[in-house]
């Protein structure tokens, strides 16, 4: 029998520990990781990959672009599809530090709780890989979407990037201190925590009487948390009169959606798996 084998291209100089269990709990007969990926040395692992294995078995083989910066990533996973050709290719997923389904989840069930089009959302610490995959589905879903960094030229960068990549401009919004982040969500429906574990970004003061909150999603399980108030099991929660998810309430949601999506790169050869199509099927899962 064919083995499905999953190369997981990071960009950080160690494979992700996480990305390598979740690829086998997502049926992956075998995980082989790579780490220190770049534009320069990728092209010899992809040609490794598709033109080892006739057209048939070429299903068995798929590619995961992982690692801790979005934008590498990216870079990474565009030069991968770059080297396919007629039908040397196998199935390629983007999911640089869980981007794509941490924040495809987070969004699904915010947008299971309530409509999100025509509603403010701001995504604090905004400039990382799950804030910035977040922002954009946030609008997918019609909302308009502020990020926050520690400085307005990160922020403004991050904007840049995802006007790149998703054609629009969040607005860019330097907070450096919960007084300005507290600042930042005033007006706002929606606040998305995408901040760094251990990294507290909102006061449970700052938002519980704020009259027009409506929800709030944290991805921070690990205390502090991310948004004061929140609990790492919340699922659609309500707390001062708001609905509240917490990291480990859309954690479920964030590892069925990667594992169901790891098992579908071996469906074909031809799956590409990146934010619009992730988050689709976080929906359906949600």
């Amino acid at each position: 029998m064919t083995k499905k084998l999953l190369f997981l291209l990071d960009t950080d100089p160690a494979p992700s520990v996480f990305d390598t269990v979740v690829g086998y709990d997502g049926g992956a007969d075998h995980v082989i990781g790579y780490g220190g990926v770049t534009l320069e040395n990728v092209g010899a692992l992809v040609d490794g990959a598709i033109y080892t294995r006739g057209p048939k078995e070429k299903q068995f083989t798929a590619i995961f672009v992982g690692g801790g910066n979005i934008v590498a990533g990216e870079a990474v996973f565009e030069a991968v599809k770059k080297r396919f050709f007629s039908n040397f290719r196998v199935s390629v997923m983007l999911d640089s530090n869980g981007s794509n389904t941490t924040a495809a989840a987070g969004v699904a069930l915010l947008a299971k709780a309530k409509p999100l089009a025509g509603k403010k959302a701001v995504v604090l610490a905004g400039t990382g890989p799950v804030g910035m995959r977040a922002a954009a589905m946030l609008h997918i879903e019609g909302a308009e979407v502020a990020i926050t960094s520690r400085s307005k030229q990160s922020a403004e960068a991050a904007s840049k990037a995802i006007n790149d990549r998703f054609g629009f401009t969040p607005a860019a919004i330097g907070a450096a201190d919960n007084a300005a982040r507290a600042a930042a969500v005033k007006g706002a429906h929606i606040v998305f925590a995408a901040g760094g574990i251990g990294v507290p970004l909102l006061d449970e003061k700052d938002w519980q009487d704020d009259p027009t909150i409506e929800m709030l999603a944290d991805c921070n399980a690990q205390p502090p948390v991310g948004i004061g108030g929140v609990d790492p099991f919340d699922k659609a929660k309500e707390r001062h009169g708001k609905i509240v998810i917490g990291a480990l309430g859309l954690g479920g949601l964030k590892l069925k959606l990667h594992r169901a999506c790891v098992g579908q790169l071996f469906e074909s050869s031809e799956q590409v798996f990146d934010a619009e199509n992730i988050y689709a099927q976080a929906k359906a899962l949600a």
